[in-house]
């Protein structure tokens, strides 16, 4: 065999082995709409460069390559009758890759905004919702009251409970929160704590995930019959990109997320991109990937078949995004500029509220020009990406979170980020308040309208019936509310998270009323036969007493 086919052999079988290691570790979509492809395009060629210079230094030529001595210092010198056939094919994949670049940049100033600003806007559309209509109000044992952090301290020490899992496992720190059994919970699952624990474990898979419930704090840790298998931090084939991707291999791949269904089965969500401007331009979701995280059996569904069950399509950062592209350009690129006439942004954080057994985003639009105070608030559905604006002009969530921290000033407590609720059909923030450790002490209810009307209290019963009072004291705040007088049939009492509720019923009306203690001194004393006259809110069976004669 002559020496310049060995010498394209060996530069192919480099060629190949270099573009095979960057796929394996990049797994990029072969997609030509997607800038992934091209940038694993231009490192593959760039690697293959380095192969064929690399081959062509140890021998392309009929003669052994030489060094030899010049003014200018020392240079390999190839046998008179080297392949040239090399230097072409460098020179054409240096084109290559040069064209890849130029064509990032074009296709980046194709999309750009300034030319397509009304697209951007459209994105996401956003409807006027009713708040009182939309919202309904929670009992006191549905607000959840765990945020991330919390649910992350509550899982580490579960864990740390379980002396044969500590070991071995570490916990991811997702956290998804999602709807399961019309509650709402937060669930992660555990990893391999390093890779020699992998390989020690990797046979049975990951035994369990925790899931910790947000109004309770209850944590639990779910021990499942056969461990988890694919996972976004496994390795070899069974990491969960690498295992999406060679099966769906022309898929643009988001951020994975982790959900349990209404059985409990762990699986995991990964959201498959398209581009709605230009080439790359105009980031959504035209899909999900469902894959058992335990069997990993998968499934694709495009965006109008998903699975009620299934809590996370959109990702937190593409939500908002599209949701400042909408307030920004609602007049035009350059009105968004100059004059900013209706311009809106999101404010610095979000929340989730569960609504309908589905999790939305919930966060306040502002204007640009930051004056401390919302427009109104938007709650976006996260399977659907339904979209509603709440036009309630009142406090922006940094201001409602200092005010409740006021209250508390001498203990020196910490705000969580709001939770949008309706209490006695009034739009109104929820947080709980924590200590310097962490762990949540107290809780505060702030009227979004009127944000120095605040009630804390050390349960959430306590700080709501402290509200209540606040917003019955204010002349200026128009409660919606309905009166009732009746004679009592029943009453019995129950203790909620450390405090006295009653619940009693009047004749002739299936309605059951509740009514914290904290409400009258003559609660405790009310008995069958009784005459009351009661300020009520609420709807259904369950009504709130928000005052009592």
């Amino acid at each position: 065999m002559k020496s310049s086919t060995k010498s394209r052999i060996l530069c192919g079988v480099l060629a190949a082995v270099a573009i095979a290691l960057v796929y394996w570790f990049k797994l990029p979509p072969l997609n030509l709409r997607s800038p992934a492809f091209y940038s694993f395009l231009v490192t593959a060629l760039i690697v293959v460069l380095l192969a064929i210079w690399a081959a062509r230094l140890i021998s392309l030529g009929r003669g052994a390559a030489t060094v030899i001595q010049t003014p200018l210092g020392p240079r390999i010198k190839m046998g008179e009758e080297g392949p040239k056939w090399v230097s072409g094919a460098a020179k054409v994949m240096v084109f290559v890759v040069l064209g890849s670049i130029v064509l990032l940049l074009i296709g980046g100033l194709f999309g750009a905004e300034i030319f397509h600003a009304d697209r951007y806007k459209q994105l996401i559309q956003r409807e006027e919702g009713s708040f009182t209509d939309d919202i309904a109000e929670l009992s006191m044992n549905q607000i959840p009251v765990v945020d991330r952090d919390t649910a992350m301290k509550l899982g580490s020490r579960k864990l740390g409970e379980m002396s044969d899992l500590v070991s071995q496992f570490e916990i991811e720190p997702y956290y998804t929160q999602i709807n399961y059994g019309n509650r709402p919970v937060r669930v992660t699952p555990l990893i391999y704590g390093d890779l020699f624990k992998w390989f020690t474990n990797s046979g049975e898979g990951v035994p369990a995930y925790i899931r910790v419930d947000m109004v309770t704090q209850e944590t639990t840790l779910v021990r499942l019959e056969q461990g988890m298998k694919y996972a976004p931090g496994e390795h070899l084939m069974r990491n969960l990109q690498r295992y999406i991707r060679f099966r769906y291999p022309t898929k643009v791949l988001g951020n994975p997320s982790f959900e349990i269904d209404e059985e409990g089965t762990p699986y995991w969500i990964t959201p498959t991109i398209q581009y709605r401007v230009g080439i790359w331009g105009g980031e959504d979701v035209e899909g999900i990937i469902l894959v058992n995280a335990v069997t990993g059996e998968h499934q694709y569904y495009a965006a109008a078949d998903i699975p009620q069950w299934v809590d996370r399509v959109y990702s937190d950062s593409l939500v908002m995004q599209q949701l400042d592209w909408n307030g920004k350009y609602q007049s035009g690129f350059w009105n968004s500029y100059f004059g900013q006439r209706g311009v809106l942004r999101t404010t610095d954080g979000y929340n989730y509220i569960a609504v309908n057994d589905d999790v939305y985003l919930y966060t306040g639009m502002t204007s640009v020009t930051g004056d401390q105070s919302n427009v109104g608030f938007v709650l976006v559905n996260m399977r659907t990406k339904e979209t509603r604006f709440y036009t309630v002009p009142g406090a922006e969530e940094n201001s409602a979170m200092r005010s409740a921290e006021g209250q508390v000033q001498h203990l020196g407590y910490n705000s969580t980020f709001p939770l949008l609720l309706n209490v006695a059909d009034r739009p109104t923030y929820f947080m709980s308040l924590k200590d310097s450790a962490g762990l949540v002490k107290m809780y505060a209810f702030v009227d979004v309208e009127r944000y120095q009307l605040v009630g804390t209290g050390s349960t959430v019963e306590e700080a709501r019936a402290s509200y209540i009072k606040a917003l019955q004291g204010d002349a200026d705040v128009p409660t919606v509310s309905e009166k009732v007088t009746g004679i009592v049939t029943e009453i019995t009492s129950a203790v909620v998270e450390g405090n006295t509720r009653y619940y009693f019923r009047l004749e002739g009306d299936s309605a059951v009323y509740m009514a914290p203690v904290q409400l009258s001194d003559r609660l405790p004393f009310l008995k069958a036969g009784d005459s009351v006259t009661l300020t009520c809110s609420g709807e259904g069976s369950s009504l709130d007493v928000l005052s009592m004669e």
